[in-house]
């Protein structure tokens, strides 16, 4: 029975994804309603069925009361059979009932609808780029694609559960009060006036008061995420202090934030009591002057006295509820800043695969300056044949990180365009563009899995035996035989912690350099490459470097000018423009910029500070 309704709804179902999600809540909510929709028809009409057989039960109540008032024996025979009925429908057909309500609530909506939620948003954030990535803190990232589902989840429950419920509810409780006598609706009515106005002034308070909270919880989670993350410069700087100030004040924000929308509630808690007394003084005190004049009896006093008791009880919980509906709205609406934001990096409508041949790579007139007049790249235009090996020279900040994260696609140019083999990466798919290029960056984070799964990131499709081939050539396999992690798994079982922070620097490069040796792509892109290896393990991967570049196209920038003199041509760049290329003697023999580097190398690097002439 529960694997029936857990099966009613797939919350990995086909959808139609977009690029640009709507930016109000009401219409995004309900692009992710969709596949829902008959089951919250059966979950509606269940919440209406439940609160109608409470209705009846109090209005039979009062029946009883009423037939009691009969001679025993008369009241048996001619109403026994009905009470046996009401018990029999009390024992087995209410529970029946309750159960599909709940099963529909429980296990059909509640695991699925955020389960689908976390899903298409984690699918929808991933296709942002790297630039966007950049603009935000991942706790925080992670923080609104944790809380989103949930609240959205609990929103949906409180309008089946509550609302609905409630409201079906009310007008049973009007509907049995007119039965009695119709003057009984009287203060209900006036009641229900004055209780929908303060639920009025509740709701257009707790929506921005749950969003401001939800905010600030985001932020401290991304201030600490933050801290955790660079825990290494908290420490080896002694900033313990300086990050619990720095949390401090997030979290002293969230908890202003949530004394406001507390005070909220207990401005509607001390009120509520206020009317309720005026419901129960009302409904029950003018049902007993009904009775006194003869006009009601026993029963329908009962019946009044049970139904306000009840919805005495149920007042607060249905505040509650609609305050936790909207708070949970304010939660999603929060969560939207993050998972409904478009996507501006988006393959063209008619993108093709790249087909690779040769690995040319041609430059026009690229231009690239994150939206400042400086920085970046300016007007850059370079050829590189198939196979030719290229060292990318220059200063901090004289564009060639920027060079390779274009090449990669990880931003579109503001001007000019990149050619792969005559194909405009422009008008290819960002993954075909992506699974030609190998790339081993000066940053070697790995993911927090096995040191197998960190390797098969290249090619998910390899046998061990590749796998343990790539390490070999990356003078990993030995030390990765001897790793082993707190839960006691060995070798390439073992697991390397969050950025691969078990490891050593050293460790981490060559795990990254096997993944990218058996990934086995036709163009390299080498950005740092060795600079965490010591000179001994350098020396002895430098060989492996070289094999890996023959028959490929490859980019390589490097400080250590010593790795990159023995490439085909040397680009230097310098304020995001061309200002030398040739070989390293040609180079030398001109006497420029790479010529002062060379000079000015202490143990081998780039004196990235020196100042142009």
């Amino acid at each position: 029975m529960f694997k029936y309704f857990e099966n009613l709804v797939d919350p990995y179902c086909q959808y139609e994804e977009t690029n640009r999600p709507p930016q109000r809540l009401w219409p995004f909510m309900k692009g992710y309603m969709r596949p829902f929709h008959k089951v919250f028809w059966m979950a509606g009409i269940m919440s209406v069925v439940v609160a109608a057989v409470e209705i009846w039960l109090i209005y039979y109540m009062g029946r009883l009361v009423d037939l009691l008032a009969k001679d025993p024996a008369t009241m048996w025979a001619d109403h026994g059979l009905e009470v046996i009925l009401v018990a029999i429908f009390i024992l087995l057909l209410r529970p029946f009932l309750q159960a599909i309500d709940v099963l529909l609530l429980n296990n059909a909506i509640l695991p699925n609808f955020g389960t689908l939620i976390r899903w298409r948003a984690h699918k929808h954030v991933l296709r942002q780029s790297v630039g966007w990535f950049e603009n935000d803190f991942a706790g925080r990232i992670a923080n609104r694609i944790m809380q989103t589902p949930p609240a959205a989840g609990e929103a949906v429950f409180q309008v089946f559960d509550a609302i609905a419920f409630s409201l079906a509810y009310i007008i049973g409780a009007a509907f049995l009060l007119s039965d009695a006598d119709p003057r009984l609706m009287l203060p209900l009515v006036i009641w229900f006036g004055l209780y929908m106005l303060l639920v009025r002034w509740t709701m257009r308070r707790v929506g921005p008061a749950s969003k401001a909270a939800s905010d600030a919880r985001s932020q401290v989670t991304g201030r600490v995420v933050d801290a955790y993350t660079n825990i290494h410069s908290v420490k080896l700087f002694a900033h313990d202090d300086r990050e619990l100030n720095y949390a401090r004040e997030a979290i002293e924000h969230t908890r202003n934030t949530f004394q406001t929308e507390m005070r909220i509630y207990t401005v509607m808690d001390v009120v509520l009591v206020f009317l309720n007394g005026l419901l129960i003084v009302g409904v029950v005190g003018w049902a007993l002057w009904l009775w006194m004049q003869g006009q009601a009896s026993v029963g329908a006093v009962v019946a009044a006295t049970a139904l306000t008791l009840r919805l005495n009880a149920m007042t607060g919980w249905i505040m509650w509820a609609l305050t936790s509906f909207f708070r949970q709205l304010g939660v999603v609406a929060e969560g939207m800043e993050t998972i409904a934001q478009p996507i501006d990096l988006v393959d063209t409508p008619a993108a093709k695969p790249l087909e690779m041949s040769e690995g040319r790579i041609t430059i026009n007139g690229l231009s690239h300056h994150f939206g400042r007049k400086t920085g970046g790249l300016d007007q850059i235009s370079l050829s590189i044949e198939p196979g030719e090996k290229i060292g990318l020279v220059g200063r901090s900040g004289a564009g060639k990180s920027t060079l390779i994260k274009l090449l990669l696609r990880f931003y579109d140019a503001e001007s000019g365009c990149i050619f792969l083999d005559g194909q405009d990466i422009s008008q290819v798919t960002q993954d075909s563009l992506r699974n030609q290029i190998g790339m081993v960056q000066q940053d070697s984070s790995l993911l927090h899995r096995s040191v197998r799964d960190n390797i098969l990131y290249g090619r998910p499709d390899a046998s061990e035996e590749e796998v343990v081939e790539a390490a070999r050539k990356a003078e990993a396999h030995d030390f990765i035989m001897d790793l082993q992690d707190p839960n006691g798994r060995r070798g390439y079982d073992a697991h390397v912690g969050e950025r691969g922070v078990k490891l050593s620097g050293g460790q981490r490069q060559r795990i990254t350099l096997a993944r990218v040796i058996l990934k086995d792509a036709p163009i390299l892109l080498l950005d740092e490459a060795t600079s965490a290896l010591d000179s001994e393990v350098e020396a002895a991967i430098q060989e492996t470097l070289y094999g890996m570049m023959e028959g490929k196209t490859v980019i390589a920038i490097a400080h250590r000018l010593s790795t990159i003199a023995q490439m085909d041509r040397i680009i230097v760049l310098d304020y995001g423009r061309i200002v030398e290329e040739g070989t390293h003697g040609q180079l030398l023999a001109q006497g420029g910029l790479y010529a002062r580097f060379w000079e000015r190398q202490s143990g081998g690097f780039i004196n990235a500070d020196e100042a142009a002439e």
